[in-house]
């Protein structure tokens, strides 16, 4: 079972530099099996408002996330896919998972904001000490900071399940007790003819959209797994048909700004490229 968990991770990550490589498996075969702590009071509340009591004592399995204070906060929680995962979990299995959200806020406002914005109702620790990444010492890089434990709080499986789709795969054959690995589909080749794009200057209120495509130049069809963005004010609209050898696909990223300000997002397409996840990088400066 871990040598087949551990060629999944590997896999996820196949258009990494062997260094980069060497250092997910090591980090597999660090965290495989061990115990991760929890403090001794955390206090859980709705959208940071009301408390209420929440135990993992009971649960077969765990979905434990950590969120450090670095960096965009929205990006990084990305709390609707929270939602459709934990639903899709709940609509898969006939055993109880909870999930333990320990977020380590550096603005205790936005952190409120953001699980009112997305409607986020599952209880959470807003951890304003860091007692919990204290306690077990995460990996500095957010993709290690999620775990699926065992009973025991023991680590059956590492990796983001909504950042990444290999990764939800990977957790949801572990908690449906599916030991074995699924037939990649054959892989093709994209070429993007965009890596970035830049609205420029507009009025805030103004919804901006812009057109890119995928031309599928290998021979096997081309299959779109995912398509995730850094942040809820960054959609993409896409066909979910496969995509011919020789065809192209059209894609449309969306932005519609919270507030006034200059941006740098980033869109992550999933898919059976050799080149995959391919990047398009988001510009502009909403006034």
């Amino acid at each position: 079972m871990k040598y087949l968990y551990l060629l999944c991770v590997l896999a996820l990550f196949s258009s990494c530099k062997e260094s980069e490589k060497e250092k997910i498996a090591r980090l597999v075969e660090e965290w495989e099996g061990k115990e991760i702590f929890f403090p001794s009071r955390s206090v859980f509340t709705i959208q940071g408002k009301d408390t209420v009591s929440f135990s993992l004592s009971d649960a077969d399995y765990k979905v434990v996330t950590y969120i450090d204070s670095v960096g965009c906060t929205s990006c990084k929680l990305q709390l609707p896919r929270w939602k459709q995962f934990m639903q899709e979990v709940d609509s898969t299995l006939n055993r109880p998972v909870s999930f333990a959200f320990y977020f380590h806020p550096k603005d205790m406002k936005e952190l409120r904001y953001i699980t009112r914005r997305d409607a986020f109702t599952y209880p959470v620790c807003f951890d304003e000490k860091d007692d919990f990444n204290r306690l077990n010492h995460f990996p500095d890089e957010m993709t290690f900071q999620t775990f699926l434990l065992d009973k025991d709080n023991r680590v059956m499986a590492i990796g983001n399940p909504v950042h990444n789709p290999k990764v939800k795969e990977l957790y949801l054959n572990v908690l449906t007790g599916s030991e074995a690995v699924k037939a990649e589909t054959p892989m093709t080749k994209v070429i993007q003819d965009v890596e970035s794009v830049d609205f420029g200057s507009f009025p805030q209120s103004e919804k901006q959209e812009r057109k890119f495509t995928l031309t599928n130049t290998g021979q096997r069809m081309l299959v779109i797994y995912d398509v995730i963005t850094s942040c809820g004010c960054t959609k993409v609209n896409y066909s979910k048909e496969g995509i011919r050898p020789g065809e192209k696909a059209e894609l449309t990223v969306i932005y519609e700004a919270e507030k006034a300000e200059y941006f740098s997002k980033t869109v992550t397409i999933y898919c059976n490229a050799d080149n995959s996840p391919l990047r398009l990088k988001v510009t502009g400066n909403a006034e």
